[in-house]
């Protein structure tokens, strides 16, 4: 569980990094599902944006009791997972991810999410761990995003410099195992992975269900915007119930 001190981190500075890892045996069996899963689809060995679309063995990381108790000290007693994603960042290869806040693309209203980064690898600068802006979060407002088709790049929507200071940035720093909880407002990026090390990464993005994951709203912004298209995302409840009347949880594997 979290302590008191660290769910005030979070809530304050928009991110925690948990005394809870995950068992040796668990780490290992994670990293032999993305070695299975590379040999079927090879053309994710940098990033896979919805690993559940392809494989649901993954699911079950997801609902290890202790990730979810820390779940619910920062969103309450009701919410879903709602995507799942592997960023694998091979070593000399990996992209950059640049600073960007979650929910400029995501269809859920209100915004709201808590994203597990589960370290797969030693996360660390020079394989290009994940850096956030601490307190950056705090205004609770999405920031107008610049799109940016660079090559080299994970994402293509990116927060305009004029809008963060960079030299505030902190290095989430994890040994493989560790993970990072991190809000949906928070300003965060990573840098590409220039060593001879892998930096794999695997994210749980879990949405309270006092929010509405509008299906609509992600179908509209795909037709406009392109990205990713998160209307055919599907919701695995991992604890206690819809609080809106509105989310479905439809297999749409």
């Amino acid at each position: 569980m979290l302590t008191e001190t660290q769910v005030t981190h979070y809530h304050n500075e928009g991110y925690v990094v948990p005394d809870y890892r995950l068992p040796a045996e668990t780490l290992d069996a994670i990293k032999e599902d993305h070695d299975l899963f590379l040999k079927r689809h090879p053309e994710f060995c940098d990033y896979c944006p919805n690993l559940l679309a392809l494989d649901t063995s993954f699911l079950k990381y997801a609902r290890d009791p202790q990730i979810v108790n820390m779940v619910e000290q920062v969103l309450g007693a009701d919410f879903a997972l709602w995507n799942c994603s592997f960023f694998a960042k091979p070593a000399r290869t990996g992209s950059r991810t640049p600073w960007h806040q979650d929910g400029e693309y995501w269809p859920i209203r209100p915004v709201a999410t808590c994203t597990v980064w589960i370290a797969v690898d030693d996360s660390t600068a020079e394989n290009g761990c994940l850096r956030v802006i601490p307190g950056s979060h705090k205004a609770k407002k999405l920031v107008a995003h610049e799109t940016n088709d660079s090559p080299g790049r994970s994402i293509r929507q990116e927060l305009p410099a004029s809008v963060f200071d960079e030299s505030a940035a902190v290095d989430i720093t994890l040994e493989a195992g560790q993970m990072s909880m991190h809000d949906v407002f928070l300003f965060h990026g990573s840098e590409p992975n220039t060593s001879d090390n892998p930096r794999r990464g695997m994210t749980l993005r879990i949405m309270p269900l006092t929010s509405t994951f509008d299906r609509a709203l992600g179908q509209k912004r795909f037709d406009e915007v392109g990205d990713f298209n998160h209307a055919e995302r599907t919701l695995f409840l991992l604890r206690g119930s819809d609080q809106t009347g509105r989310n479905d949880f439809v297999v749409r594997l």
